[in-house]
């Protein structure tokens, strides 16, 4: 076999300076010729696995190691070759990163149907980030990485975020009863989703450090549905819902630019005063006067006649005018007085006889002297 894609190793290690790569091979293309005596350095983060004729070899741990029988003892059958160990061994090294990746992501796609307690059939999105770490790592070699020269975490989180969301989906119609119960379940269903999914991530030599649940939402219709319901809740009836609702698309139109919104937000501003008035009346609206009664001048609610204090609002009522003959207060409509019976009238009273004005209250006439 030729040599021209053969590289002599004498010092083998590895910087992950991107600080995303899983698996980093050495050499990363082609096989090389590590010569008797050659220095590996495995750093505290790192494992470093042996691959000879293509078979994986136990990880060797942290540490500066001298490739020699006495230092390396699971090379010793690898190396007892004829040439009495002192020949370059043709192997590759893949040195993994056993760190925790933090902050990956994972999301549905597309929305997952959900059968809800109360909204019926919805569809959900879930988002959500988890921290992944290496436990196996010849399983993670001979299971996914291969002969890959590099194998980061993009290479895998794709893959990972499908396997989260394929869980998630069962998990929801089990666990969950209707999306109103969401916020005070957040970590319990991230711990059980969790723990779902560990099976799943050990079986290439991965382990799911942490997983979290930032949000699972319903479709923009369905949440304007949830704020509609919420608001219900505050009026007592659907038409003051209906009539906020459309005093507030009255500020909006105001605001309007141009001379179609300036047009509709005038329109507007004259039906609202009518509007806010009929919306918040009592249901029976404003009582009219009954007859033999006036209304209050203050609360707007009936008075009986000749009475001085309204029986609803307690205060004064001003009397219109009072009588000639004996001085009560009569109300604004009376024609005659109902407590002495004299016709109700501002002029002052004439003598029948004579013709001659008579005092209020006079029972003779000052001129004829005759009785009025």
């Amino acid at each position: 076999m030729g040599t021209d894609n053969v590289v002599f190793l004498e010092v083998l290690e590895w910087f992950d300076e991107s600080g995303k790569e899983l698996v980093h091979r050495l050499p990363e293309q082609g096989s090389g010729e590590i010569k008797w005596g050659a220095q590996l350095t495995v750093r505290d983060s790192q494992a470093a696995v042996f691959f000879y004729q293509g078979k994986a070899y136990d990880a060797i741990g942290p540490g500066r190691h001298t490739l020699k029988t006495a230092n390396i003892p699971i090379l010793t059958k690898v190396l007892s070759i004829p040439w009495a160990m002192t020949s370059p061994l043709r192997a590759e090294v893949y040195l993994v990163n056993m760190k925790v990746f933090p902050n990956l992501t994972w999301g549905t796609r597309d929305p997952v149907a959900f059968r809800d307690r109360e909204l019926g059939l919805i569809r959900l999105r879930a988002f959500g980030v988890f921290n992944l770490r290496v436990l196996d790592p010849v399983l993670l070699i001979n299971s996914l990485v291969g002969t890959q020269g590099v194998y980061t975490q993009s290479d895998i989180e794709e893959y990972l975020n499908r396997v989260i969301v394929a869980r998630f989906n069962d998990f929801m119609g089990e666990r969950l009863d209707t999306i109103f119960d969401l916020p005070a379940r957040y970590n319990e269903l991230a711990g059980d989703l969790s723990g779902l999914l560990q099976e799943d991530f050990r079986r290439f030599g991965l382990g799911l450090a942490d997983l979290y649940i930032n949000s699972i939402t319903p479709p923009p219709e369905v949440q304007k549905a949830i704020d509609d319901k919420s608001r219900l809740g505050i009026f007592d009836d659907l038409n003051k819902l209906l009539k906020m609702k459309a005093a507030m698309a009255m500020e909006n139109a105001s605001q309007t630019q141009g001379e179609a919104g300036a047009g509709l937000g005038m329109g507007m501003g004259f039906m609202m005063p009518a509007m806010f008035a009929d919306a918040f009346k009592t249901a029976g609206g404003t009582p009219s006067a009954a007859p033999g009664t006036a209304p209050c001048p203050r609360c707007g609610q009936s008075v009986p006649a000749g009475a001085r204090f309204c029986p609803s609002c307690g205060r004064p009522v001003p009397a219109t005018h009072t009588c000639t003959g004996c001085g009560a207060d009569l109300p604004a409509d009376a024609r005659f007085c109902p407590r002495c019976g004299q016709a109700a009238s501002s002029e002052t009273p004439k003598c029948h006889q004579c013709g001659a004005e008579t005092p209020a209250g006079a029972k003779f006439c000052s001129r004829c002297g005759k009785p009025v």
